[in-house]
């Protein structure tokens, strides 16, 4: 008996041992970080940066791969039926909190899908309008589409896109009416607006700086609550509408079930990556600000985020895409 005790014992120890000696020394093989998007975007801009990054920390190869379509839910599918071990990683953004509320069969706190690791970014979008609208900023586009509502027409990037719910939040806080637009991609959208044919849209910061700088567009908010270095003259709206903000975000989560030291070590070093010169440089070209936090702050984010949109996408009336 007193034998097979100690041959017990040991086992154990052995067991506990190398399950501890494995998880500090993650990763032991190369690391998948699933994008939702297609090359070129933002999204995979941040991907690709944070696995160069992470696999010259983990001496480790991170291979990032493009699962684009239905706002990032093909990815995050395949992230959440993953083994939660660490090796297979999603780079998610604004639709992980969103899509639980625009595809019915997703009709679910983000938390129980997936683990929260690390929240790597946030960008504005910008309340940009055609020149020809006779307005300079957020105030006196509010007071016209109060004397004139619902003619003032937004452009979006779709049914539930970013720019979709920015407006539709700025339409509940201040209580006007937009005519919204959706097109299939920001692209569309765009040209449309340059055109004279839309009135406002509120399109990601990168994707409009151009634009705004050759006087082609007029820039009067930033969505979120400070300015925005590649346009320091332009005011927040949250300064016109108190209260009023919209994060876009980048972020990496993992399946649900990840055990605490792995997810540690990733937030770590993930934190780690966004502390870099040469990645907040590259951040602050595109107009984002480099944030990086623990498991438990990006947890409460998504939570917080979670219940925000749901809020602003049932007072829209906005339906599941896929109903």
């Amino acid at each position: 008996m007193k034998r097979l005790i100690s041959v017990g014992i040991v086992f154990l120890m052995s067991f506990y041992i190398g399950n501890a000696l494995s998880q500090t020394t993650f990763p032991q093989k190369p690391v998948r970080l699933l994008v939702g998007f297609a090359t070129g975007g933002f999204t995979d801009t941040v991907g690709r940066l944070v696995g160069q990054k992470l696999s010259v920390l983990w001496h480790e190869q991170v291979v990032v791969e493009n699962r684009p379509g239905a706002n990032g839910l093909i990815a995050g599918e395949a992230t959440s039926k993953s083994p939660p071990d660490g090796y297979t990683l999603f780079m998610s953004s604004a639709g992980l909190t969103t899509n639980p509320m625009l595809y019915s069969k997703k009709q679910r706190d983000p938390l129980l899908d997936f683990t929260a690791i690390s929240l790597v970014s946030g960008i504005p979008n910008v309340l940009v309008t055609h020149p020809g609208v006779p307005v300079k900023n957020v105030r006196q586009l509010l007071d016209l589409a109060k004397k004139q509502p619902g003619v003032l027409t937004q452009a979006s990037a779709g049914m539930g896109s970013p720019g979709h719910l920015s407006g539709e939040l700025l339409q509940q806080m201040s209580q006007v009416r937009f005519i919204h637009i959706p097109y299939k991609g920001s692209g569309p959208a765009l040209v449309d607006l340059l055109g004279g044919h839309i009135d406002l849209s509120f399109p990601s910061i990168s994707a409009c700086v151009p634009q705004v700088k050759a006087g082609q567009l007029r820039a009067i908010g930033v969505t979120m609550s400070k300015k925005s270095v590649l346009l320091p003259d332009v005011e927040p709206i949250g300064k016109t509408v108190p209260g009023y903000e919209v994060v876009g975000w980048y972020g990496v989560v993992g399946p649900a079930g990840m055990g605490a030291n792995i997810t540690q070590k990733i937030s770590r070093d993930i934190v780690s990556v966004v502390k870099m010169p040469e990645v907040q440089d590259r951040l602050a070209r595109e107009g984002a600000e480099p944030i990086g936090n623990n498991q438990d702050e990006f947890a409460r984010f998504i939570h917080e985020d979670h219940e925000k949109w749901s809020k602003v996408i049932k007072a829209a009336k906005i339906k599941p895409m896929d109903s």
